[in-house]
């Protein structure tokens, strides 16, 4: 599916991970953005997520296609972190906003080399599932 775009909606977890394993360029990197996170922000798992997948697809269409699966926060984080998403696309986004999107640019650019180990994408199923079923939402 390299090259693929996201479909509209992104039904399930299992549907995203089939996404992202079947080869889509934007698994490694997001991987590592991802454990960079991990690392950096231990307890903000959406965060984390949106690591994950922020170079899935067109900024967009991608987050349209999570919001309903993985919530408001995810899809904004992966929407506002593209290169063109500076501060007037931040400035309607929440107080935290600037500060959330900061630390995911910071990690993308720290997914850009290869680092210490990423794992794997199945290791982050427990994370997704639990981020779907609204376990770590901050927006409420």
């Amino acid at each position: 599916m390299a090259g693929s775009e996201v479909p509209a909606v992104v039904r399930s977890v299992g549907e995203l991970l089939d996404l992202l394993l079947a080869g889509h360029p934007a698994a490694g990197h997001g991987l590592r953005t991802a454990a960079s996170l991990r690392r950096s922000h231990p307890y903000d798992k959406e965060l984390q997520v949106a690591g994950l997948l922020h170079g899935l697809g067109r900024p967009g269409p991608t987050a349209r296609a999570l919001r309903p699966l993985l919530g408001e926060r995810v899809a904004r984080l992966v929407r506002l972190c593209a290169a063109g998403a500076g501060p007037a696309a931040e400035a309607g986004a929440g107080a935290d906003a600037g500060t959330d999107v900061e630390a995911l640019r910071l990690a993308v650019d720290a997914g850009r080399s290869p680092g210490p180990g990423a794992g794997v994408l199945e290791d982050w199923r427990p994370v997704l599932e639990l981020v779907a079923a609204g376990a770590y939402d901050r927006t409420g």
